[in-house]
């Protein structure tokens, strides 16, 4: 299926994409997040044109850093890490928190890759949108429901563009990352919060989630924005896992899903009610002792990258009180091996891989 683009990058506003109903603009704050989902796609054979648009305009934020070792001290180079959303929160912390070891460079792609002549080593898909009160869905320029397009199919599109460039890299722990989130998981209390999220038969994604021929949503039911978004963590949990089955043992590339904890405070809800903004941070703090910091957040996130203990593939990692890791289990849709199958043959039409 051919994606309806116009350009790489997205304009000052996005407009929606569909028929018969009235031109919607998505908030800058929004779109600031979407530099990796806009490209050119014509009947999937551009990969290398577009693989090189992507290298000279794919933009992550933060400082490089680049301090000397101690003298006398042995160390491995630098890694070279690009992180999706990294202009606040939990990106930002994460970039922080890596650039602040000494030990990674976290810049602009095109600067890492051309610029420096830098090997890519990790990357890190984080970068989202969450519309919890949206009573109609957005679109990308594609014609994608926003939340799947921004959260599911721009970094799966963006990770198999990067693939063969982590494949390259000889740092001793190359790794993928794409955050997941509790709220995706039905075996949790807080992934039982209704809406729960429920793929289904994925019909609606089959069909685009264009709101005409289909529906927005991935389980072909009607719109609803918290579960947009919730769906599309179990997309990247499930996304993960197929990496995993497809490239771990021939690349050697660790690839791993991860919740860093609730992040109450963050940006990510900002769309949500005013009431909630003001109540969620204090009830996760002393209600239910959930409350993790942006920049623990961003430490942990950090240590999934670097920490040579983690090289486990396929994995999905989260933390208990102590900030000790762990493996996590999946719920059972979020582990479906059949379904994630699926996903990412549907997936490879929509963004032209296919």
């Amino acid at each position: 299926m051919a994606l309806r683009a116009a350009s790489l990058l997205p304009p000052p506003t996005i407009s929606v994409h569909k028929e018969e109903l009235r031109k919607k603009e998505v908030p800058d704050e929004i779109s600031k997040y979407l530099c990796i989902l806009w490209f050119y796609s014509g009947n999937g054979r551009n990969l290398g044109k577009r693989k090189s648009l992507l290298e000279s305009q794919t933009a992550v934020t933060t400082p490089a850093v680049d301090q000397a070792a101690p003298q006398g001290k042995k160390t491995l180079r630098k890694g070279n890490v690009v992180i999706t959303g990294a202009s606040s929160g939990l990106g930002l912390a994460t970039a922080k928190a890596l650039a602040e070891t000494g030990e990674w460079h976290v810049g602009i792609f095109s600067r890492l890759r051309k610029q420096l002549n830098r090997p890519l080593d990790a990357l890190v898909c984080y970068a989202a949108v969450y519309l919890p009160t949206a009573k109609e869905p957005t679109y990308t320029a594609q014609g994608f429901e926003l939340s799947v397009g921004t959260n599911h199919l721009g970094h799966f599109l963006l990770a198999r563009l990067l693939l063969g460039d982590l494949k390259k890299s000889d740092y001793p722990y190359k790794r993928l990352i794409i955050v997941g989130s509790i709220t995706g998981n039905t075996n949790t209390l807080a992934g039982n919060v209704p809406p729960k999220a429920n793929l289904g038969n994925l019909r609606g994604l089959a069909g685009g989630l264009n709101g005409v021929q289909s529906s927005p949503m991935k389980d072909g039911g009607d719109f609803d924005g918290a579960k947009a978004y919730k769906d599309s963590k179990v997309c990247n949990m499930l996304t993960m896992q197929e990496f995993h089955r497809r490239y771990h043992e021939e690349t050697g590339i660790t690839f791993a899903s991860l919740y860093p904890g609730c992040i109450a405070t963050t940006g990510l809800f900002r769309e949500h009610f005013p009431l909630f903004q003001i109540l969620f941070p204090p009830f996760q703090k002393y209600i239910t002792k959930g409350y993790v910091s942006e920049e623990e957040a961003g430490s942990r996130l950090a240590q999934v990258v670097s920490d040579p203990n983690l090289t486990k593939s396929g994995v999905y990692w989260s933390w208990n009180k102590d900030s000790e890791s762990f493996e996590n289990q999946l719920s059972k849709e979020a582990s479906d091996a059949e379904k994630a199958k699926k996903l990412w043959e549907i997936s490879e039409e929509l963004v032209g891989l296919a």
